[in-house]
């Protein structure tokens, strides 16, 4: 397995390096959302306390991922700031002591998790009626976090070579023993136990396990990016805060996201299980809807990363116009599709009529601001690029926790559940505009202070 050479991001043609390197990026998150619908659509045949169950799951599954991710933000930053002017012994350093600091995570959260499924689900909303599925799903799930958050760091760590084909792939390979495992393991096909919500969740643990089996191997053998040579504790926290100081702000403005959709989904609560159902549904819809922006967000980081390294803030100006224009496209054409086909998307995933409304009325209302949705998180990409990651972190609590969550409360006891859709459109709106435009005016001052 030969290793690849690093790619100097530096020079070259700006929008050919953006579609090179984000199209791998969509296969695999492609994949990581076909993982998510195929678990929500064969969960819903089940039924819709099933389907609610894992609707309630969601703010806590995005939790453990948003801490994940944002370790690996702080790897992708670091590495991709060092990778072109530092030797490759202290690269494989700085990615061996980011993933311990990820094993590290899984433990105490594991813990954690296992330990709360009930209080802490209780305290969201959930009845007790539908309580035993939460804790036949949650109870094998927390068993797999180790599965989802090594594989993250250690695809962020490839990705800052300038490789986003492997890490893509490995996505995408998980997503395909996911889709063969739900539907043998919840129904019981052939020689499989029928073990219904309990099977989604070890379908889940099975197919992260093989992601995590891959990409050691490839960080060993191909890159040769692992040592178990960590060096001295002084020396151990040292890189530790450098991935911090990304990874923490990263990770707060990642983690203020289902915190806050905690606190969406226990105000849609109050308007029925087919309410939770639905915004489950249309949640899950929206990360597939987001997809290709979430790739090129993936890819800013590593962009901007290696151009600020070497002060190229005119490629750092032109990607991000190819950006914006980008986001705002696909925001319009998404919204195109909810117009003629919303009702159809919701019913993939549930024949229950008043869930299909409401997550019908969703994709309307809130499916028309995803450009500016993918403004935030394109700015997000751009800070942690530039080694700025409080003002993401900003951007995400303001919108989240200033806008959408008042907003929301106040709009479901004047307007019902279209207030609460109505305060995700104004969230989106806002913060998108403010975050693109605070951006662009930071590197500007980068530039006049480097010049």
């Amino acid at each position: 397995m030969p290793r690849k050479i690093n790619k100097d991001l530096t020079g070259g043609n700006i929008r050919k390096q953006l579609i090179t390197l984000t199209w791998p990026m969509l296969f695999g998150m492609m994949g990581m959302v076909v993982f998510n619908l195929v678990d929500t659509y064969f969960i819903g045949k089940l039924g819709v306390k099933q389907l609610a169950a894992i609707g309630f799951s969601f703010p806590v599954i995005m939790f453990i991922n948003s801490l994940s991710r944002g370790i690996g933000i702080g790897t992708s930053s670091l590495i991709s700031r060092n990778i072109i002017t530092r030797n490759r012994s202290e690269v494989r350093i700085m990615a061996s002591r980011a993933l311990l600091l990820g094993f590290i995570v899984v433990l105490l959260f594991v813990l954690a998790g296992l330990l709360t499924i009930r209080p802490l689900f209780h305290a969201l909303g959930a009845r007790e009626e539908i309580m035993g599925y939460i804790y036949d799903y949650m109870s094998i799930w927390y068993y797999g976090v180790a599965f989802v958050v090594i594989p993250t760091i250690g695809n962020n760590i490839v990705r800052a070579t300038g490789d986003t084909f492997l890490p893509g792939m490995l996505m995408v390979v998980s997503a395909i023993v996911n889709i063969i495992l739900d539907p043998l393991l919840i129904f019981g096909y052939g020689p499989f136990p029928e073990m219904g919500i309990k099977g989604a969740a070890l379908a889940t643990v099975i197919a992260r396990s093989a992601g995590l089996v891959f990409i050691l191997i490839v960080l060993i053998r191909r890159e040769k990016l692992l040592t178990l040579n960590f060096g001295r504790i002084r020396d151990i926290l040292v890189t530790w805060k450098k991935v911090i100081y990304i990874a923490g702000p990263a990770a707060l403005g990642m983690l203020i996201t289902p915190i806050s959709i905690g606190v969406i989904t226990r105000i849609i609560a109050s308007f029925g299980e087919e309410a939770v159902a639905a915004f489950g549904v249309a949640s899950r819809v929206e990360m597939f809807a987001l997809m290709v922006i979430a790739s090129l967000g993936s890819v800013m980081i590593i962009f901007i990363g290696q151009n600020i390294s070497k002060y190229m803030f005119s490629r750092i100006f032109k990607s991000l116009n190819y950006a914006l224009a980008f986001s705002m496209i696909w925001g319009v054409i998404v919204f195109i599709i909810f117009l003629f086909f919303a009702r159809d998307i919701a019913s993939v995933f549930t024949d229950d009529l008043k869930a299909v409304a409401i997550a019908q009325k969703y994709f309307y209302i809130v499916g028309a601001s995803y450009g500016f949705q993918g403004l935030v998180m394109l700015s997000t990409a751009g800070f942690n690029g530039i080694n700025r990651p409080y003002p993401a972190a900003i951007f995400s609590i303001i919108r989240m926790l200033v806008l959408y969550v008042p907003l929301a409360w106040a709009g479901s006891r004047i307007f019902g559940i279209d207030g609460v859709f109505w305060a995700g459109f104004t969230a989106n709106l806002a913060v998108g505009t403010l975050a693109f435009a605070f951006l662009f005016r930071t590197i500007r001052r980068i530039r006049e202070n480097q010049a």
